[in-house]
């Protein structure tokens, strides 16, 4: 499945392409814009997976590790939510999709220095890999982030990239429009 994530922004590369060129017209988004995440989203048969990449100001407030007793405690309590995919990203129920897999990191996580550095400014993400094993997975016929936007109130949007058996999705979800229906 791995090999079909990576394999996502390439596909996606057209839709890329005509968005940059909008975004050059309209003002960039850039690689790491505060408020705003990515998501690549793949389902395979039974395996529904999804990658986020989201600066972590959207997540916990800050972008260095945590060294305050009030910072250690904000980023522990996201790691917990960030670590039950579950109740993230809500799933059709007849899909009858379980969490299989979740792995995320941060250098707010951990005493660690900042992931980069930017003309004197930290600017630490957080990465994360959710896998869902699916009985019946005709029935995805949607994901709703509208829990990812409550749980993480300083991500006002998601960018979505999708792959599914229906094709290529795309979606600037935010919550007011957080659904990607497939």
């Amino acid at each position: 499945m791995r090999p079909l994530l990576l394999a996502l922004p390439f596909a996606l590369l057209p839709l890329c392409a005509a968005q940059a060129h909008d975004e050059h017209e309209h003002g960039s988004l850039g690689a790491h814009e505060h408020g705003t995440a990515q998501l690549n989203v793949a389902l395979d048969g039974q395996t529904l997976e999804i990658e986020l990449d989201s600066p972590a100001m959207n997540i916990v407030g800050f972008e260095h590790a945590a060294t305050t007793a009030e910072q250690k405690a904000q980023a522990a309590a996201a790691q917990q939510r960030l670590d039950k995919p579950e109740t993230l990203f809500a799933l059709p129920a007849a899909a009858k999709c379980i969490a299989a897999q979740s792995e995320v990191n941060s250098p707010v996580f951990a005493d660690a220095a900042p992931s980069k550095a930017h003309e004197g400014h930290e600017h630490a993400d957080v990465d994360g890999h959710y896998q869902f094993q699916c009985d019946n997975p005709s029935a995805l016929a949607s994901i709703d982030f509208a829990p990812f936007f409550k749980a993480f109130p300083g991500t006002h949007k998601i960018a979505v990239q999708a792959i599914t058996g229906s094709g290529q999705k795309g979606l600037e979800a935010t919550p007011a429009n957080s659904v990607l229906k497939f």
